[in-house]
C-alpha cells in the first residue's frame, strides 16, 4: 500500500488519521532502513528523534535559501517539528512560501514549524536570563530551542550586574525553574551572580557582545569558565542552541520522571 492509496482510504472514511500516520512513517522507514535522506547536497539523520528524543536541527548560516528548503520540507515528511537556526530572512521568506504555518523570529534567527500545537509543561520550566538587550538574540535562540523541545520558558531579561537589583526582583522565578541558561556578554558575570544565589543547574552562555578587551565573547567565555559559583557549565560563544537544548532536555526529564509511578 502507498501513500496514495492510504489517502484515499482517509478520505473514503475506511481509515482513520492517526492509523494512517503509523503506516506512512512505517513507509517513510522503509524507505529510509539507514536512518538518512540522501538528498545529494546533504543527508539528512531522519531518525535521530528515536534515539535522542528530539529530530535533528537545521543550522542555517551558510546554506543557500534553496538548501535550507529543502531540507525544511525533507524534514517535515519524518517529524513532528522542525527547527532552524541562524536563518536570513531571505532564507526564512522562502520556507514560508511553502510552509506558511511556519513560524519566522527575527530576533533569535529561527524559523520553527509543529504538526501539533505547542502544549508546553505543566510542572516545571526553563528560566532564560540575560545581561542586557544586547544579548536578546543569544537568549532568544535558547528560549525558543527549549520552548521546541516542549518546555515552558519564563523569560528574565535585561538583569545585568551594572543595575543587580533587576535581578533580585526576579530572584523567585530563577529559584522555581528545573534548570538555567544565562546569556551574558562584556565580563560575562551575571552567570557567577545567579549561581551564587540558586541551587539549580546553569547553563552559561558567554555572548559576543562588548568593547575591544571582551575579545568576542572569549573574556566572557573565560570569566564564565573559571566561575567560583558551583553548578555552572558553559557553552561556545553566542550558542544559545545548545544552552536551551540542555536546559530542555533537564526539564524534559524531569517532568516525565515526576508523571512516572515510580
Amino acid at each position: 500500500m502507498d501513500i496514495d492509496q492510504l489517502l484515499k482510504l482517509v478520505h473514503t472514511g475506511d481509515l482513520n488519521p492517526e492509523e494512517a500516520k503509523v503506516h506512512i512513517k512505517e513507509l517513510l522507514k522503509a524507505k529510509e532502513p539507514d536512518g538518512t535522506a540522501d538528498m545529494g547536497f546533504a543527508r539528512l539523520d531522519v531518525h535521530r528523534e528515536r534515539r535522542t528524543g528530539f529530530p535533528e536541527v537545521i543550522f542555517g548560516q551558510g546554506k543557500t535559501p534553496e538548501q535550507l528548503r529543502a531540507i525544511f520540507l525533507k524534514l517535515m515528511e519524518h517529524v513532528d517539528r522542525v527547527l532552524a537556526t541562524r536563518v536570513t530572512p531571505e532564507q526564512a521568506e522562502l520556507v514560508l512560501q511553502d510552509v506558511p504555518a511556519a513560524r519566522y523570529d527575527p530576533v533569535s534567527r529561527t524559523i520553527s514549524w509543529r504538526q501539533k500545537p505547542f502544549v508546553p509543561s505543566k510542572n516545571g520550566y526553563v528560566a532564560v536570563a540575560c545581561a542586557g538587550t544586547s544579548d536578546l538574540p543569544v537568549a532568544e535562540e535558547a528560549a525558543i530551542t527549549a520552548e521546541m523541545l516542549g518546555s515552558r520558558v519564563e523569560r528574565i531579561y535585561d538583569v545585568g550586574v551594572a543595575g543587580i537589583h533587576r535581578l533580585f526582583e526576579r530572584i523567585s522565578i530563577l529559584r522555581e525553574a528545573d534548570a538555567i541558561v544565562v546569556a551574558a556578554g562584556m565580563e560575562g558575570a551575571l552567570a557567577s551572580v545567579v549561581g551564587g544565589l540558586v541551587s539549580k543547574p546553569i547553563i552559561a552562555v558567554p555572548t559576543s557582545i562588548g568593547y575591544g578587551a571582551s575579545l568576542n565573547g572569549i573574556a566572557a567565555m573565560l570569566a564564565m569558565l573559571n566561575s567560583c559559583a558551583p553548578g555552572v557549565t558553559v557553552v561556545n560563544i553566542d550558542n544559545g542552541f545548545g544552552a536551551g537544548y540542555a536546559a530542555g532536555v533537564i526539564q524534559q526529564n524531569l517532568e516525565k520522571k515526576a508523571k512516572s509511578p515510580l
